[in-house]
């Protein structure tokens, strides 16, 4: 197996591949397009305990995404000893109130119409872990205005990009169509997508599981 990965991937230097834990494939995405060899294992947590289990303040979303972030991670190394997990998590802020992934096309145009006019934070956050100790963690925040979006353009947005919307909790993919809901985004690209990229990478290259 370290014969073919180092083939295919000449910056990994680590002898198995990255575990990513999440069946996310914005995040799936992210790393294939950044050359990283990786293999998935869902974590098997539940996200709504976890997350009623964090308590209030102002900087509830973003500890809310880390805590997801690193228990997705920590449950799937106790799975996986030895290996590198990263686990991660995106949060969407409206305010104080947390926005979740829509269920259907009829959700995801009442989140779109809530989020309409508004600037929204998605907190981003990513934890590495191995034998169920964090060995990294970083949260990354981006602040994403929409402009006033008419019922009618809501319903043309959503029927050009279908039902691929639900798998982001503000119903939308930057790269794609959904740059069209915007008038200003503050915010770092890979943060936007779903995964801090560019701190996870300086931690491999500082670790020695990519070449410097």
């Amino acid at each position: 197996m370290a014969t073919d990965i180092h083939t295919m991937f000449s910056l990994w230097q680590a002898q198995q591949p990255l575990v990513l834990a999440s069946g996310s494939a914005s995040r799936a995405k992210i790393l294939r397009e950044a050359r990283l060899p990786f293999e998935t294992l869902s974590p098997e947590v539940d996200e709504r305990v976890l997350e009623g289990a964090v308590a209030g303040g102002a900087d509830r979303p973003s500890r809310i995404a880390a805590t997801l972030a690193r228990e997705k991670a920590r449950e799937v190394s106790h799975r996986l000893p030895g290996r590198l997990v990263l686990g991660g998590d995106q949060l969407l802020a409206l305010g104080h109130d947390i926005i979740h992934k829509a269920s259907d096309l009829a959700a995801a145009h009442v989140t779109l119409r809530r989020l309409s006019g508004h600037t929204h934070h998605l907190h981003c956050a990513a934890c590495f872990v191995v034998d169920g100790d964090v060995v990294f963690e970083t949260v990354s925040t981006a602040r994403m205005t929409m402009h006033a979006l008419s019922d009618d353009f809501i319903a043309r947005y959503l029927d050009t990009v279908g039902e691929d919307v639900l798998g982001s909790v503000g119903c939308y993919h930057i790269e794609g169509a959904g740059v069209h809901l915007f008038d200003r985004i503050a915010g770092d690209h890979w943060t936007i997508r779903g995964l801090p990229l560019l701190p996870l990478l300086a931690f491999l290259r500082e670790s020695g599981y990519l070449c410097r």
